[in-house]
């Protein structure tokens, strides 16, 4: 560990909360309907969808209405995906002639990428036509995206709103934050991207000769406008196999810390948009505080676990730290900080190999990943986590010290922690319980490339990536196989809508509830103590869940690892 390091590291956290306050501001004001400055040109283009679409701008819906319109609307994404990729080979912009994908492997690839989560069981350059990257892949993360951020406005909603029926339009929701939020950003950052480096065109593949006169084909295509989207929204999803550790979708040094910032920036400023819009920012702050401490350990942990190296490298003369699988380029403290950063956002767009981490370094991405990857998380997906947890923490504080279990003025009732339990156990459910039917079925087994301890990690890394949405690989397991993929869809798919369902219902349940003053028997939730009892619950929480299985692989490969044996 050096200083260099730690500072870039503070210098990255500094960025991400001064930009928290004034791009809050912004998204708030585009989810009120007020006036911004993009109004003058965007608005006619807004009121000319909804025109085409039929959809009355001043029409709210319930909860559930909300909800069925968010499921049929990512029902009609799967089909568009999984026909353009079964269909690609009579398709256009296919120059490298890419033959049809597979049922299984299209029915996984569509169904990751309707839930943000974007894991990839394929190679994008050797599998995928320019179309269905375009149509298909960057659509949907402009669409799955934006999804994650308007539930979490409508349960933003539900918080400030009094005695209200409804939380919101979806159509409208959407819209708008496609128009005025995410379109331009994305622009400019392709062009920035573009600028550094990347490729974005339709031409065909370059062949070119080495140095020792072979022959070599070069993947190109629309790259830039696909790493905006995926970055921004945090997809992951790349475009060529390597993701971000594939010099042409991260060409610099500084494109990779423009990456890592724009994955966090709409997440921190999600919470900014809660505190504004429940009249109270500093209720917003008090939950980015609980989300930086986690990420802070996260990324301190994972920083020394991989400049230390361990044991067994130290014995073989390779001083500096752990630099297989890193990105020279990048060197490790900003490989360990990518790594942290996707895992915390719901991001798989690695720039290392998780594979390669130490035992304790890889540990980091997983856990965070097991809590729901609440820190700072997926745009709208961190949120509408974490807040999860913060209607169990006021409950349970509320019992503990005999205070009015309330929170931004709404009693939280047995009914609603019931709703935020169920949202978070689905979790283990799925990640757990896929990794005990893969660990023991001979197919599934077949595929783990490793033994021990560190095989056991692959797995249970694959399906805790593919239930949280975050798309990340560990690497060494071999997952496009009918096994994998049909249950790691059945994940990602639980994982994600199975969470949203409840969580909705919170959102309605809340939006008709009357807004009560705070009293002298309200648990005080902006202060450092309720900082520090959110960070606490969430601990506790994924500890009851996760962590006895989770020391079975990296932990005690670590211990393993220190006494001088590999695995």
């Amino acid at each position: 560990m050096t200083l260099i390091g730690w500072i870039q590291i503070a210098l990255f956290c500094l960025i991400i909360v001064a930009l928290a306050a004034p791009v809050g501001g912004y998204m708030t004001r585009v989810f009120n309907g007020e006036r911004t400055f993009l109004s003058p040109v965007l608005k006619p283009v807004e009121a000319g969808l909804y025109r085409l679409a039929g959809v009355d701008e001043s029409t709210e819906q319930h909860w559930l209405t909300y909800t069925i319109a968010m499921l049929l609307f990512h029902v009609g994404g799967f089909f568009i995906i999984y026909l353009l990729m079964r269909w690609q080979e009579f398709l256009p912009f296919n120059p490298a002639g890419q033959s049809p994908v597979p049922p299984e492997l299209s029915f996984n690839t569509a169904i990751s990428f309707i839930t943000n989560t974007n894991w990839q069981n394929y190679g994008g350059e050797s599998t995928l036509s320019y179309l269905v990257q375009m149509l298909g892949l960057t659509h949907q993360n402009f669409l799955s995206a934006v999804t994650g951020i308007v539930l979490a406005v409508a349960l933003i909603r539900g918080f400030a709103r009094a005695s209200a029926k409804t939380i919101g339009n979806f159509w409208v929701d959407i819209t708008r934050c496609t128009l005025y939020i995410l379109l331009p950003i994305c622009v400019p950052y392709a062009l920035f991207l573009i600028w550094q480096g990347m490729p974005q065109t339709l031409g065909a593949y370059v062949d070119a000769t080495t140095l020792e006169g072979a022959k070599q084909t070069i993947a190109v295509g629309p790259v830039a406008s696909q790493v905006a989207i995926k970055m921004l929204g945090t997809n992951g999803g790349g475009f060529f196999n390597a993701n971000a550790a594939h010099p042409f979708e991260n060409p610099t040094a500084l494109t990779n810390f423009v990456q890592m910032l724009s994955i966090l920036v709409l997440g921190a400023a999600m919470t900014n948009v809660f505190g504004r819009m429940v009249g109270n920012q500093r209720q917003g702050w008090a939950i980015l505080a609980a989300m930086g401490v986690l990420f802070i350990a996260g990324v301190a942990v994972c920083y020394w676990a991989e400049a230390n190296g361990t044991a067994t490298l130290n014995v073989l003369g390779l001083a500096g730290g752990n630099m297989e699988g890193k990105e020279v380029r990048f060197g490790i403290v900003a490989s360990a900080l990518f790594a942290v950063v996707t895992t915390a956002a719901s991001c798989g767009a690695v720039n290392a190999m998780h594979d390669s981490f130490t035992a304790l370094g890889g540990m980091i991405p997983m856990i965070n990943m097991q809590l729901g990857e609440i820190v700072v998380g997926g745009v709208g997906a961190g949120l509408y986590g974490m807040l999860m947890f913060v209607v169990i923490t006021v409950f349970v504080a509320g019992l503990m010290v005999g205070r009015t279990p309330e929170y931004v003025g709404k009693k939280i009732e047995a009914k609603d922690v019931k709703m935020a339990m169920l949202a978070i156990l689905i979790l283990p459910l799925m990640m757990l319980g896929w990794t005990a039917i893969a660990v023991v079925y001979p197919p599934a087994v077949a595929s783990i490339a490793n033994a021990g301890p560190h095989g056991f990690s692959e797995v249970l890394y694959a399906y805790t990536s593919q239930a949280a949405n975050n798309g990340s690989a560990f690497g060494g397991l071999t997952g496009n196989t009918p096994f994998y993929n049909v249950s790691g869809a059945i994940a990602m798919f639980v994982g994600r809508f199975w969470v949203i369902v409840p969580m909705m219902a919170i959102a309605g349940s809340l939006a008709a509830k009357r807004i009560v003053p705070p009293s002298l028997g309200t648990f005080p939730t902006t202060g450092g103590l309720f900082v520090g009892l959110l960070v606490g619950v969430i601990l506790i929480v994924g500890g009851l869940t996760f962590f006895p299985a989770l020391a079975l692989g990296p932990i005690v490969e670590h211990l393993a690892m220190q006494a001088g044996s590999v695995f």
